[in-house]
């Protein structure tokens, strides 16, 4: 188990060294003279920080020794020279303190433009992977996983910056230059004793933090808990209420809470025993070195000065290193989460481009499906040789059950997927062959399921082509039946549609995809069930314009309702992945096979629907019957 355990330490850690390797060429060789050069200039300021700060207490030993008093003849003579030494001593110890503050804030400052840039472009780099990444993939993902591990990773990158690399970093060399001063001023005993004391201390810190992060995580996973359960609990207040359960979702979140109680105190024992700890150790250091720097005092050999240098010297090194277990643990978070960004950044595109492969040219928009074989999983084929052709200016709808196939044709035109074997052409280009950019500019859909944007009823619109004026918004708005809707809305166009459109009902949303493909005008249309959100009267007004917006253009309908493709140039019948009828309505009727099936069951399901209308209507117009007499055996 522990071999296991440390295989698996030394693989994450490979990962974390990983991460930060990806992250230098964006803080030198991807980035612009401009910004190397303020890389150079913080670290000029860097070390002119750090030599002011490890000089400071050089001028306090030179201060103390100017004040100590003086015995002999000379007091008299040299009362003078001992009031003025001082003061010159005090302007350069203020000075090097202001120094000190002064670069280093020169530092983070213009450093700052720096890290900003390296993070900016690192959550970029990653945000344009993850929309080249396959539909594959975006259909296994946790979207939510995948913004916090932006998120996270964007954090992880600004705190190693600022906290490691300028801060932890140049304390590690400030310890290596303050060990050197005290062997060339003392001897190496004091040397010895602060690299003893500042190692153990660091030891002892990162010791009990790798100890302590375990009761952190299960404080931060019991908060995560009592929080979903609360959150999930006050979205389904009225559930609550129906079933008279408040006391129920009470006992469940206090569970939660004594788990987060149970290990906080834990967390905060621990981070006492931290602390004693760490001052333990500094007090033993201190004692060492200010023991051995009075008897050098008492021997003739050290100054007050000296003993007061020893002392401020180990201080100055501490207080840097008093938030070692905290600043430990966010690095190693922070490593952790550059990890999860850069992995993201080394999934696979499936769907690329071919180096060089030019823009695609619609002329006529003619579509061709020869011999396609495709599967999501290659154990389970979903298309098994489709050939059809649409062409151009024509309208081809394909219908059949759940699963045959429908929606798949439609992703593999978009390249959502590439094809197992066989080609999809337009205009006798293989789509393979051509830029996926200019592919999916040149068609239009209108899909099933339609998701909007937490935006403006205008910007939903103006998604189909960005930058379109406002009156070619309205102008598309008016042909998807939708401009009277929307000029109703308190705000008009500026109406917040809510997440994914939640504010607006089926229809609206359905019209507003439908304004959005209007807007974009491709040569090549596709309706993925475009109405099948919508009321019977809606969907005729909208069939009209659907009808108007097709003329002249290569479309592809894949229907469920069959009423809405009885003029199509060619219906196609899917089963099982194979194409088993193909013609026109009439044609397809005549056969008296899947399609006339089909078509006669949304027939009589439509009359059911009717008939059912029909007696509801008579039944609130006409005057109550008299309750039917109960026999009086059936009584009793």
């Amino acid at each position: 188990m522990a071999i296991e355990e440390s295989a698996e330490r030394g693989q994450e850690r490979v990962g974390q060294w990983q991460a930060v390797k990806d992250l230098m060429p964006h803080l030198w060789s991807r980035i612009g003279w401009d910004l190397r050069a303020r890389v150079a200039a913080a670290v000029a300021c860097l070390i002119v920080a750090k030599l002011a700060n490890v000089y400071i207490p050089i001028l306090f030993k030179a201060m103390v020794d100017a004040l100590s008093p003086r015995v002999g003849p000379e007091v008299a003579t040299g009362a003078t020279i001992a009031l003025a030494v001082p003061i010159g001593l005090l302007i350069a110890y203020g000075a090097a303190r202001v120094a000190t503050q002064l670069f280093s804030e020169l530092r983070d400052g213009i450093f700052a433009k720096v890290a900003q840039r390296a993070i900016r472009n690192v959550a970029l780099q990653t945000f344009r992977h993850l929309h080249a990444l396959s539909l594959k993939f975006h259909l296994d993902r946790q979207t939510g996983g995948l913004t916090r591990a932006i998120e996270r990773g964007a954090k992880g990158i600004e705190f190693l910056l600022f906290f490691v690399l300028f801060n932890v970093l140049p304390t590690l060399i400030e310890i290596a230059l303050v060990c050197g001063i005290l062997w060339a001023l003392y001897d190496w005993r004091f040397a010895l004793a602060t690299a003893v004391t500042i190692g153990g201390y660091v030891w002892y810190t990162l010791t009990v933090t790798e100890w302590r992060i375990k009761y952190r995580r299960q404080m931060n996973e019991s908060d995560q808990t009592a929080n979903t359960k609360a959150v999930d609990s006050l979205l389904n207040f009225e559930t609550v209420k129906y079933f008279n359960n408040e006391e129920h979702e009470a006992r469940r979140y206090d569970v939660a809470l004594q788990a987060y109680e149970q290990a906080a105190v834990k967390s905060r024992t621990t981070l006492a025993t931290l602390n004693v700890g760490q001052a333990f150790i500094i007090a033993v250091g201190v004692t060492v070195m200010m023991t051995m720097a009075a008897y050098g005092v008492a021997g003739g050999t050290m100054t007050i000065g000296d003993f007061v240098l020893v002392n401020a010297y180990l201080i100055q090194l501490y207080l840097p290193l008093n938030f070692l277990g905290t600043v430990y643990r966010e690095i190693r978070q922070s490593l952790i989460d550059m990890e999860a960004m850069f992995a993201l950044l080394r999934v696979d595109v499936d769907v690329q481009d071919k180096p060089g492969a030019p823009p695609i040219h619609v002329k006529a928009g003619e579509i061709e499906f020869d011999n396609v074989v495709f599967g999501y999983d290659p154990r389970r084929p979903i298309l098994k040789g489709i050939n059809f052709r649409v062409p151009p200016g024509k309208t081809l709808a394909i219908v059949g059950p759940s699963g045959a196939g429908k929606s798949t044709v439609s992703r593999l035109l978009f390249r959502f997927y590439d094809v197992t074997s066989g080609r999809i052409l337009i205009d006798g280009q293989d789509i393979r062959d051509v830029q996926q950019q200019s592919l999916r500019s040149s068609i239009g859909i209108v899909p099933q399921d339609t998701v909007l944007f937490n935006d403006t009823v205008e910007y939903n619109i103006a998604y189909g082509k960005p930058g379109a004026s406002h009156a070619e918004i309205e102008q598309a708005a008016w042909m998807a039946q939708i401009s009277g809707f929307i000029e109703k809305l308190p705000d008009g166009y500026q109406t917040r549609v809510g997440e994914r459109g939640l504010k607006l009902s089926g229809g609206e949303k359905q019209r507003v995809a439908i304004a959005r493909t209007i807007l974009k005008s491709p040569p090549i249309l596709l309706f993925d069930e475009a109405t099948s959100a919508l009321d019977t009267q809606t969907e005729r007004e909208i069939q009209t314009n659907l009808k108007e917006l097709s003329r002249n253009r290569t479309t592809l309908v894949i229907a469920h309702r069959l009423s809405t493709i009885v003029d199509a140039d060619e219906i196609i019948v899917l089963s099982d992945g194979r194409i088993a009828e193909r013609g026109r309505h009439g044609d397809l009727l005549q056969q008296d096979g899947i399609y006339a099936a089909m078509w006669w069951r949304q027939q009589e399901a439509a009359e059911r629907k009717l008939r059912g209308i029909d007696q509801a209507l008579d039944l609130d117009s006409s005057p109550p019957k008299a309750p039917p007499k109960i026999p009086a055996e059936a009584a009793k």
